[in-house]
């Protein structure tokens, strides 16, 4: 969503590096350019007056001028007004100290506002609470029976004593009596969260907001979230504003965070209205929402990647008992790495969601979007299938796959050979690799990096020459490293196998020796 603010202000940035100060005329015109990034990514324009202000007013301060790097602290300095203007500080959900938790959804219809309820109740559940759904929408056609559908993917209960509004017949019904029965539901029930899932239009208009005023009051809500379309613009901010003065919320929850609008409501939404963005969705899965980070976000945007969330995701995905077996594997202790444990880690981060959306999250991918965009997901099912097309031996074994046995493969996966030749081979590259990192070698074939395991100096150091058994520097030189060999092994036959000078297999005369050293008369005394 981010892609066209991400491009301009890393091409606003390029053009500081390098230099020592920045004269007011670069100032200006990086500030510039920040207001046309902005303006572009549909971000309202008092927002855009105020980002622009604060920024120029700071590169203008001591912090810039006095700093080694100028160009890296303006980049620090728009960082952190970007974690400003979206928000500050992460915003939790507010629970209720006796009795369920009410959480009260409204906003516009087809901003989501059904499915984001599902999602939220299987995020509840998932952070070990107990929620109850509850169908308060009974306007809009099959919305009843919508939220039971997503009720039963999330494994989550959903309270729909009146069936709305189905296939055109109105059946009528009372809302904020179906808000109010699901309190005693919940404490009859024993539900600690209800999720109120209430009715949208198609434009502000008093109707609306009156009906969602009676549920707040009815119902009595911990927190009120307003649902918003993160692709709509700038009407984002004139809908937010409408519902905070009608009905009043708590926090936003942004929806369609993954589509290819430009964003600015996102932006603007925390700034103008004073209500923090409390979560975000990112896509059609119930599993595609997640607690709103701003430091996170404005990271993503100035393209410096979010691995934090991306750890956290490993973290929820990943069995962390296989993820130690072939840790183990390729340390070369719990046997070797083979290709039924590179299937099961690549299926593994299959579950963390498409390769494109988690290369994005990591450090400068954003001068690879292009080919994060086109790159096809399906490769992942090939490689898959050859896989599965080997036998168990062969998995466990790769080395032992000849020319027909590859034949077979293919045939068996349908791909051509050369796939199977480039996947075998990319395996063996891989695991030397991982194996190489795993035991802190580096790797392989790549110059170390300062402060890194297996890492070396930077630029053309001349290599050191290298040591013999005993020690002794060795020629580069082919022809010269074996005559310094034949030397010494010349030289060790010549030599007594012994350090004390007598010959294998006799003993040492320790008298005849201390007599030998011609030590003075009285220096036995030192001896005792």
């Amino acid at each position: 969503m981010f892609a066209t603010l991400s491009d301009r202000l890393a091409d606003t940035f390029k053009n500081l590096r390098g230099k020592g100060r920045l004269s007011e005329a670069d100032i200006d015109a990086t500030a510039r350019e920040i207001r046309i990034a902005l303006l572009e990514a549909d971000v309202a324009l008092p927002v855009v007056k105020e980002f622009v202000g604060a920024v120029k007013e700071r590169a203008r301060g001591e912090e810039v001028s006095g700093a080694l790097n100028p160009a890296q602290q303006v980049v620090k300095i728009v960082n952190e007004e970007l974690v400003a203007i979206l928000g500050g500080e992460t915003r939790r959900l507010r629970y209720a100290k006796t009795g369920p938790t009410v959480i009260m959804l409204a906003g516009l219809q087809g901003a989501g506002k059904t499915t984001l309820a599902a999602k939220l109740a299987l995020w509840l559940k998932e952070q070990g609470k107990s929620p109850l759904l509850v169908a308060a929408d009974l306007q809009r056609p099959n919305a009843v029976n919508q939220l039971q559908v997503n009720g039963e993917r999330a494994g989550v209960p959903v309270f729909a004593p009146e069936p709305g509004n189905r296939q055109g017949i109105e059946h009528g019904g009372d809302p904020v009596g179906v808000a109010r029965a699901s309190l005693e539901e919940a404490t009859r029930k024993l539900y600690d969260v209800v999720i109120v899932d209430t009715a949208g239009r198609l434009g502000v208009d008093a109707e609306m907001m009156q009906q969602a005023a009676d549920i707040r009051d009815a119902v009595q809500p911990d927190e009120v979230l307003f649902v918003v379309d993160a692709m709509i613009g700038q009407d984002a901010v004139v809908t937010a504003q409408a519902f905070l003065d009608g009905v009043g919320y708590d926090g936003v929850v942004l929806t369609k965070l993954d589509g290819d609008a430009r964003g600015g409501a996102a932006l603007s939404i925390a700034s103008l209205t004073g209500k923090p963005v409390m979560f975000a969705s990112a896509g059609e899965k119930l599993t595609d929402f997640d607690l709103f980070h701003p430091d996170r976000m404005a990271s993503r945007i100035l393209d410096m990647g979010d691995v934090m969330t991306l750890i956290e995701q490993a973290e929820k995905t990943f069995d962390a008992d296989q993820a130690a077996k072939a840790a183990a594997k390729l340390t070369g202790q719990g046997g070797e790495f083979t290709l039924d444990d590179f299937l099961e880690q690549m299926q593994q981060v299959r579950k963390l969601g498409s390769m494109s959306k988690i290369m994005g999250m990591l450090p400068g991918m954003g001068q690879f979007r292009e080919q994060l965009e086109n790159f096809d997901e399906r490769e992942i099912d090939r490689i898959q299938a050859v896989i599965q097309s080997m036998t168990p031996a062969e998995r466990a074994n790769p080395k032992i796959i000849d020319g027909s046995r590859r034949a077979r493969i293919a045939r068996g996966s349908g791909r051509q050979v050369s796939e199977v030749n480039q996947l075998v081979d990319r395996f063996f590259e891989a695991r030397k690799m991982m194996m190489s990192l795993a035991k802190g070698g580096g790797i392989p074939g790549m110059p170390g990096m300062p402060g890194l395991p297996g890492a070396g100096k930077r630029g053309k150091t001349k290599p050191a020459p290298k040591k013999g058994k005993g020690g002794k520097r060795v020629s580069g030189n082919p022809a010269k490293a074996a005559q310094q060999a034949a030397a010494a092994k010349q030289k060790a036959q010549a030599a007594p196998a012994n350090p004390f000078g007598t010959p294998e297999g006799e003993e040492l005369d320790y008298e005849k020796a201390a007599a030998a050293l011609n030590l003075p008369k009285d220096f036995s005394k030192f001896l005792k």
